[in-house]
């Protein structure tokens, strides 16, 4: 049996985690970590992840930023795989996973939900077939709980349409403060914050005289956790230090 830490365990997707562990038969969460060290679950607790003495396969976070020096420490010194979920890291704090990642197992993403890592592909794919006759747009919705804009995710669509698009595409963040027309080479990301929403993401290609819109709608948390145990699963047999992404988990 996989024996999972979740990190962030008493927030809102660190719950779904914990909700589909325990309906799943060859998961158990040993423990949890959390800035609010309240007990849940039928598992303890910990403030930071040193107050943890105990044996575990994986560490899952849906913390935040702020988290990671610990959990980085923790991963390093036990030699405990990540799965690192969060989003809104610094370039400073990537560049500690990936140093982390030459040491042991570390899984990241800004989304974990199958829909989405297909949508990214079928993005991928739209540009390369495309080109430069179409202006990309992403407009990205969430709760207004959620700190960081634009989303993990929509960074994440917008570097994989650069990739396939055939000149060096620049991402343009709201366009209030511009007085002038859209540049040809722009990749435009408008945020959403409102309410409930778990979260959405409209990727639209504009040419001309015709529009093509992919979207991508998350009902519940669920998906996100879902995924996080694949990904959990996946570093625990996998061996070798490495900064792994949802491409590697879904072969």
């Amino acid at each position: 049996m996989l024996s999972i830490i979740v990190s962030g365990c008493n927030g809102h997707t660190g719950r779904a985690v914990v909700a589909v562990a325990d309906g799943d038969p060859d998961v158990s969460v040993v423990a949890g970590f959390d800035i609010d060290p309240r007990q849940l679950g039928g598992f303890p607790v910990f403030g930071i992840p040193d107050a943890f003495v105990g044996a575990a396969d994986v560490v899952v976070d849906f913390s935040l930023p702020s988290a990671l020096d610990g959990l980085l420490a923790f991963g390093l010194s036990r030699d405990i795989p990540l799965v690192l979920c969060a989003t809104g890291y610094s370039d400073g704090q990537i560049a500690q996973i990936e140093d982390a990642a030459r040491r042991i197992p570390v899984f990241r993403s800004g989304n974990t939900s199958l829909g989405i890592n297909l949508l990214v592909d079928l993005v991928r794919r739209a540009c390369s077939v495309l080109g430069g006759a179409f202006d990309v747009e992403i407009v990205e919705r969430h709760h207004r709980r959620k700190a960081d804009a634009p989303s993990g995710t929509a960074l994440m669509i917008a570097s994989a349409a650069a990739s396939a698009l055939p000149y060096d595409a620049q991402c343009t963040f709201g366009r209030h403060d511009r007085r002038e027309p859209r540049e040809a080479r722009e990749i435009g990301i408008s945020s959403v914050r409102g309410g409930t929403i778990v979260g959405e993401h409209d990727v639209i290609f504009a040419g001309p005289h015709e529009v093509l819109e992919i979207k991508h709608a998350a009902a519940s948390n669920e998906v996100f956790a879902r995924g996080a145990i694949r990904a959990a699963k996946f570093l625990a047999v996998v061996g070798s230090p490495g900064l792994y992404c949802m491409g590697d988990v879904l072969g």
